[in-house]
């Protein structure tokens, strides 16, 4: 069989396709990777596994109905991916949510994070070895998916968020149970530092790989903790706050390094900050309405409306284009799976085979938020 030229490798080189479904591509990403014995010389991902063109149909779903199809993109980032569309559509319609939904949002978003982040500590153990911080992840993880579930009727792709506001208001029960779960966390986060954080072994598998520069992050249009695990400034709670952000009192984590390491400290930093959030909010929800008052068929004036967010992975722009009518003309996302993902090759190149996993690991990509 006749080969095209850029399938024929040289002497001693070899291609090796992981996934798509490899456990360290974190979904059904294929990896074709060219190796010269165990050094990664050209890594191409390849896409399309779970397409399943979310992009066209927003474009046939009325401007309530399309923020839930986002539910299923970066599904650990649900309720922020709704944030950024009902936000868009607010946008649109030139009204603001009530300071009470604003302050739920962000309480349910910051807990979000932090389920999305358990998730991310617990599969980069077991990506590299080490099975038990798992079982220690789900545990507050699970405490904060039933607080969801409460509320939101759901405990991964929430479905929370409406132009205006939220659906309902929070559970009885919710203040109580956030103020235990931030008092459970900080009691047991210790145990994380002394599982993985301190582990030599875990250590000597991150420090001094998978590096990228601030310049080649920003030309890779990273974001998210891997951009600034790498130096750049690029959290949009900070940058262009949205539903009261800049009322709140927290730390953007930025770091140099630019190596796996860098990037898993950037996101354990995160948690505390998450927590302080939660903490300033948990006592002072506004009273009032949940809901702002806007027409049962949403309908935007003709033009172009840009929002974006800061989801566990990056920054997620939302672009509609509007004609009037009761459903977007187009919409388009800038997802930051997709940009973070381009970066791969680049960090990858130079590096054994062994170090992939923890590449991938710690730039923590989510397929369906890429396949969309």
């Amino acid at each position: 069989m006749l080969l095209a030229p850029d399938h024929i490798t040289e002497e001693g080189e070899f291609i090796i396709n992981m996934g798509p479904q490899h456990p360290a591509t974190h979904g059904v990403l294929h990896l074709k990777i060219w190796l010269d014995g165990e050094t990664i010389k050209k890594i191409e991902p390849q896409l399309g596994y779970i397409h399943r063109s979310i992009e066209k149909m927003c474009e046939s779903l009325s401007y309530r109905q399309f923020i839930y199809v986002t539910s299923r993109m970066d599904y650990l980032s649900a309720h922020m991916n709704n944030q950024a569309c009902a936000l868009a559509v607010e946008k649109g319609l030139q009204i603001e949510a009530t300071p009470r939904a604003q302050a739920i949002r962000v309480l349910l978003g910051e807990l979000t994070r932090l389920s999305s982040h358990l998730l991310w500590w617990a599969s980069t153990g077991l990506d590299l070895g080490g099975i038990t911080p798992f079982f220690y992840a789900f545990r507050e993880r699970e405490t904060i998916n039933t607080i969801l579930e409460e509320t939101c009727g759901t405990r991964l792709t929430q479905n929370f968020i409406v132009p205006g506001g939220v659906m309902y208001d929070i559970h009885p029960d919710f203040q109580k149970k956030v103020k235990d779960l931030i008092k459970q966390f900080r009691a047991n986060y210790h145990e994380y530092d002394e599982i993985l954080t301190g582990n030599v072994i875990f250590q000597n598998r991150l420090k001094g790989v998978g590096y990228i520069s601030k310049e080649d992050a920003i030309s890779y249009g990273c974001t998210g903790p891997t951009a600034r695990a790498s130096g750049i400034s690029c959290d949009i709670r900070k940058l262009a706050p949205y539903d009261g952000y800049d009322k709140l009192k927290f730390d953007e984590v930025i770091l140099s390094g630019g190596d796996c390491w860098a990037r898993y400290q950037v996101r354990m930093a995160e948690i505390i900050q998450s927590l302080n959030i939660l903490e300033q909010l948990i006592d002072n929800i506004p009273e009032g309405d949940f809901l702002a008052k806007t027409k049962n068929v949403v309908k935007l004036n003709k033009g172009d409306i840009y929002q974006r967010v800061e989801t566990a992975r990056g920054e997620l722009g939302v672009y509609i284009v509007s004609d009037g009518a009761a459903t977007p003309y187009r919409c388009k996302f800038r997802s930051p799976n997709f940009s973070n993902l381009s970066a791969i090759p680049h960090i990858a190149k130079g590096a054994k085979i062994g170090d992939l996993m923890a590449i991938m690991a710690t730039v923590d990509l989510v397929i369906p938020d890429i396949d969309r």
